[in-house]
């Protein structure tokens, strides 16, 4: 099969451009500042919807991301709007680190801090001053990055622990446990800690994040990568022991890529051992979880496999099967994202007028009820393959 790069990359910065942004740009709320916190399966606005943490800090990103691509003035608008709200309200000024959530005006409404939420903090604060130069949002991201290095790294084992309450003392991790499972360690935060890390590290140089960069490839490479079946272990206790027999085929993809990327900020591309992992995932995941109409399965727990197509799990195994087909250069990686975008046009994508993605749909291609816009439903994910695609193919 012959892709044209061309057309791939002027239909995904069209669909970036005309769909995806303007989607996310309607719901600047105004009013209370931030972004609107819910969007129901009918496409209804819930003005008074709480706003969560994670969710603003992924909006500021999409923003600040969008700004530096673009050159666009109202990206940087809309960046400057979600900075200031999860500076002014999101951001416990007391405790220190970001809540969890807060109601539509800016209250606090659940002052949990859990390390996945402050780094996205990190991750979102970098770019914007990637994007900007604001030596403000810089600030706040270094003292993010301090926190969770003193709070969040249990310097013994090593690993980063999850979830507090508000004044940091540590509670079972119930927001990023699933599967009837309570993980003291997980492979989601770890992975997003390091790439809140490349991002903050491409801005700062500074030695102690390298450090740490260094230090959480080490622990995915020895602790969270299995190297006999070459996938990444999901939940796990305190000794390190993974206590689920569970495969994220999105999030082994997606972290074949965040860990390519900090391997290329700290310029170790070529270290035999990480390099090997990233591949090794991208071919395992390749091989084995992907449908026969190109799309990408969610997970399989046990013998039981979830068929569910989940809108980030598309978007991120684009993401890692492209990144895949650069160190390679194996024709199939270049497949796998044609085809993919093929399924995510056709199925993925909501065609109503005002929609955006479905959160997923079945192997019929019928869409779920989940809602298009709340905690965890952001324009992150989408937004980033569009980007990480545009300047690659460029």
């Amino acid at each position: 099969m012959t892709v044209n790069m061309i057309q791939l990359q002027s239909e995904i910065t069209e669909h970036w451009e005309q769909k995806i942004l303007p989607f996310w740009s309607n719901l600047k709320d105004t009013t209370n500042g931030g972004f609107y916190g819910w969007v129901g399966n009918d496409l209804q606005v819930d003005r008074q919807a709480p706003k969560g943490g994670i969710a603003t800090a992924r909006q500021l990103w999409s923003f600040a991301a969008a700004y530096r691509v673009t050159g666009q003035d109202i990206w940087r608008d809309h960046a400057e709007h979600a900075y200031r709200f999860l500076a002014d309200h999101v951001i416990d000024t007391e405790y220190g680190g970001m809540y969890w959530m807060v109601d539509a005006v800016g209250n606090p409404l659940d002052t949990s801090k859990h390390v996945y939420t402050q780094s996205f903090g990190v991750y979102a604060l970098s770019e914007y001053y990637r994007a900007t130069g604001d030596n403000s949002a810089l600030e706040l991201s270094k003292t993010l990055f301090s926190l969770i290095e003193t709070r969040g790294l249990h310097t013994d084992t090593p690993a980063y622990r999850e979830q507090f309450d508000r004044f940091w003392n540590e509670q079972p991790n119930e927001m990023l446990s699933e599967n009837g499972v309570i993980a003291d360690y997980t492979m989601n935060t770890h992975i997003h800690v390091l790439e809140a890390y490349t991002t903050l590290y491409r801005v700062w140089p500074d030695a102690q994040v390298k450090a740490a960069l260094e230090r959480l490839l080490a622990i995915l490479y020895e602790r969270v990568y299995d190297q006999d079946t070459k996938f990444l272990g999901v939940f796990f206790n305190k000794q390190w022991e993974s206590i689920i027999d569970l495969r994220s085929f999105g999030h082994d993809i997606e972290a074949s890529w965040l860990i390519d990327d900090a391997l290329n900020v700290l310029g170790l591309e070529q270290h035999p051992a990480y390099a090997g992992m990233v591949t090794d995932i991208a071919y395992n995941i390749s091989n084995i979880a992907v449908q026969a109409d190109g799309s990408l399965m969610n997970e399989q727990e046990g013998e039981h496999v979830d068929e569910t197509r989940i809108w980030w799990v598309q978007a991120e195994a684009m993401v890692g099967f492209y990144n895949a087909y650069q160190r390679t250069g194996d024709p199939q990686f270049l497949e796998r994202v044609e085809r993919l975008w093929a399924y995510t046009k056709e199925h993925i994508v909501d065609h109503r007028a005002g929609g955006e993605w479905h959160w997923s749909v079945d192997g019929n291609g019928t869409p779920d009820q989940h809602e298009v816009a709340g905690p965890w439903k952001c324009p992150y994910h989408n937004s980033r393959f569009c980007i990480e695609l545009i300047e690659r193919m460029g």
